[in-house]
């Protein structure tokens, strides 16, 4: 064993791998990862990767001695030795990386010390020259990678740097992910199984369920054709595609169809599905499992879920999504768009090993107006970048579409194949469930008043205190939403009212002479606005942006049984409450005295026209090449801790509601372990300021690894969430 240059050692039966065996296995990996044009570069980087551990001192840290010994950056060196400018930098930021994430650039005066790459490239290491005896460097053609790498960017520097950030990402991921799985093919005894998923079958189910919705009304006839549009242009190539589809087309099981059909045309591995916020995933998960039951294992991965608590799982299912979570080696996947996209430009080796399962995928982008302006770019270039380089193919599906396609070519890839799935929208007028009318400044006691007359009516507001406000002041049947509740509250009020207008539906079909006390009024911010399925006689919306408004009036009259529906726009009259004066509200007031129907299609357009024109500047700003104006000083790291897809400054805080929550605090209040994400369920969101004030009050405590706890639940109300004033008693 003495002679051996050991990379692991399993400690079950005390097997030993070999550096030269490992590198080996990592590089073939790496290969069979890769797109074509990177293969080569990619088995460069897995054979170097761990060149380090030949140095005498690891190989003694390997054999017990207690020696802290840094490897990484031989490799980096050997490839800048071996492989010459942007293709040899790229090995060298993966290499140098590859365990503790991708460094920033830096510049030649860093120092040794400095956590760059520019100064680990400075360190002194012990001799490693002995791994040229083992491992042949293949040679890798700087012509083909310079032509892939700089091909179509136009000698233009911004596009040559986010794209070579992109491709290094993408090249990370590959290695990241090869170098774990040969290393857990080693040292575990046992792997759980793949999840498991038959695209064909999945087809068979869905045209199974289209086929048995039966045409009767002029509506039905009018999403049928509508879908049938989309279903044409399944065999057209493309990168991108944009399904705009009007609420209450059937766009989700539309899009399902689109995707396995085409995943089977190209022979895709995956179809992985995007949804912009944790807190609307739940509905379209149970939907697809439903769906797909008996034919597609689904991986959810979100960071408010966790399987090991779930009961209705297998244990085999439960380890193999588990496994499958940390790189994405699924078939049907369904995530969130923060997940997603902050994946996509992390810079470490735990997000950033999903990045190279995104590729031969079709991606489904719900929601896709709710892309953060503020990062438009990015995302969208990472969408351009996944589908031109990496072999997969995106669709855009939303109700309210902005011109994407002019967006993309502006600030992604200029000549982006991209296909609208849905010309013909004459139809669309069809679908249009209710109108919206502007009431102006209304005050509080007349909004419950209006609101009381309905059978059902929902309230959405901008501020979260605005909704408590008003739920407060709300007489009878009422239910409130806000993320002031933890997620497990939040989905207890939503099955109740959801049970509660089905009755309510069932013994007033009509919806005439309901008595008062089984009226309903439901308050909440705009998190009920997506992906969440109630149909309210009324609805009335805080002043906010179009999008919004035509999102909140997708809950009304949403099965069509009722005329002359409304969705009422208001702001409240009232002095003291803070007035919401952003650019969107702006807009929006504008639209509302130019256009007698805010829904027409040429509001949608001027409004999205105007509101993308004036934040131009904005866009561009957030963009990676903003930062850097050469591919040896990218900033990956310090970019990756800035990109946050949702920018609000908030903390979230656990609510020890049951034992269950009061256990796991406990045992990571005591022990600094524990699965932090079981607790999700049980946080609720607060704003940096407001958590500060908590704080002062003694309210909350830290019980380690960054998780802050509700210690006092005099400050949590089950139907408010949580509150900022203690209950007063008195003895």
């Amino acid at each position: 064993m003495s002679s051996l240059y050991i990379a692991h050692v399993n400690h079950e039966n005390g097997e030993v791998q070999t550096v030269e065996q490992h590198s080996e296995n990592t590089a073939e990996l790496c290969r069979a990862f890769a797109v074509p044009e990177m293969e080569d570069v990619l088995y460069a980087i897995g054979l170097m990767h761990d060149i380090g551990k030949y140095q005498k001192g690891f190989q003694r840290r390997i054999r017990g001695e207690n020696i802290r010994i840094e490897h990484s950056g031989c490799g980096a060196l050997a490839a800048k030795k071996r492989y010459p400018n942007a293709m040899g930098l790229m090995m060298e930021y993966c290499i140098a990386g590859h365990h503790s994430g991708i460094p920033d650039g830096g510049n030649l005066s860093d120092t040794p010390d400095m956590s760059t790459l520019c100064g680990r490239m400075k360190r002194e290491f012990e001799d490693y020259c002995v791994y040229e005896q083992s491992l042949a460097l293949p040679n890798v053609g700087e012509a083909a990678f310079m032509q892939f790498l700089a091909g179509d960017c136009n000698r233009d520097v911004a596009r040559l740097v986010d794209k070579f950030a992109f491709l290094t990402r993408y090249a990370y991921s590959c290695l990241v992910d090869a170098d774990s799985l040969d290393t857990a093919k080693f040292c575990s005894s046992e792997r759980p199984g793949n999840l498991q998923a038959d695209f064909q079958t999945c087809l068979e189910q869905v045209n199974r369920r289209l086929q048995s919705f039966v045409c009767r009304t002029d509506l039905q006839r009018t999403r049928a054709l509508l879908q049938q549009q989309v279903f044409q242009k399944t065999d057209q190539a493309g990168e991108i595609y944009l399904m705009n589809m009007p609420t209450g087309s059937g766009k989700t099981l539309c899009s399902v169809k689109w995707a396995l059909e085409r995943a089977l045309r190209g022979h895709k591995k995956r179809i992985i599905y995007i949804i912009p916020y944790n807190s609307i995933i739940d509905q379209t998960c149970e939907e697809f499992e439903r769906l797909f039951k008996g034919c597609a294992e689904l991986l959810r991965h979100q960071s408010t879920f966790s399987y090991e608590d779930r009961e209705e799982y297998s244990e085999e299912y439960r380890a193999a999504a588990k496994c499958a979570a940390e790189n994405w080696d699924a078939p049907f996947i369904i995530t969130t768009a923060v997940q997603f996209f902050e994946s996509v430009y992390s810079n470490k080796r735990g997000k950033l090993r999903k990045l190279h399962n995104v590729s031969d995928s079709i991606l489904i982008f719900d929601e896709a107006h709710l892309m953060p302006v503020e990062y438009l770019q990015p995302c969208l270039q990472a969408v351009a970048y996944i589908t031109r380089y990496l072999n997969s193919e995106a669709v855009f599906l939303t109700a309210t579409m902005p011109d994407y396609e002019r967006l993309i070519r502006q600030y992604a890839v200029s000549d982006s194949k991209i296909i609208h799935l849905v010309d013909d929208r004459t139809q669309f007028y069809k679908f249009k469930r209710c109108s919206y009318e502007y009431l102006g400044k209304e005050a509080q006691e007349t909004l419950i008043s209006r609101a009381a007359e309905f059978p059902s009516s929902l309230i959405i507001v901008n501020q979260k205190r605005s909704a408590r406000e008003l739920y407060e002041a709300c007489p009878g049947r009422k239910y409130h939403l806000s993320t002031y509740m933890t997620a497990e509250d939040r989905k207890r009020v939503i099955d109740a009212l959801k049970e509660d207008l089905k009755m309510l539906e069932k013994d007033y079909p009509d919806g005439k002479d309901v008595p008062a006390d089984r009226r309903m009024m439901v308050i909440s911010t705009s998190l009920i606005e997506a992906g969440v399925d109630l149909d309210f006689c009324a609805v009335f919306r805080e002043l906010a942006g179009l999008d919004n408004i035509l999102q909140a009036g997708g809950r009304c009259n949403r099965e069509g049984k009722r005329e002359h529906a409304k969705t009422f726009i208001f702001e409240f009259s009232e002095s003291s409450r803070r007035s919401v004066s952003d650019e969107k509200c702006n807009l929006t007031r504008g639209l509302i005295m130019h256009y007698p129907d805010i829904s027409c299609t040429e509001s949608v357009e001027e409004y999205y026209e105007r509101y993308f024109f004036m934040r131009q500047e904005e866009i561009r700003s957030h963009t990676l090449s903003q930062s850097c104006r050469n591919i040896q000083s990218i900033p990956f790291q310090e970019y990756a801790d800035k990109f946050e897809l949702i920018g609000d400054r908030t903390v979230s805080v656990v609510v020890p509601q049951n034992d269950e929550c009061r256990h796991l605090l406990e045992i990571l209040e005591y022990t600094g372990m524990g699965t932090i994400r079981k607790l999700q369920k049980y946080t609720c969101t607060l704003q940096l300021w407001e958590f500060n004030d908590l704080v002062r009050q003694h309210a909350v405590k830290e019980a380690g690894a960054g998780v802050w706890y509700l210690a006092n639940m005099d400050y949590y109300d089950k139907n408010l969430g949580i509150v900022f004033e203690a209950k007063d008693y008195f003895i």
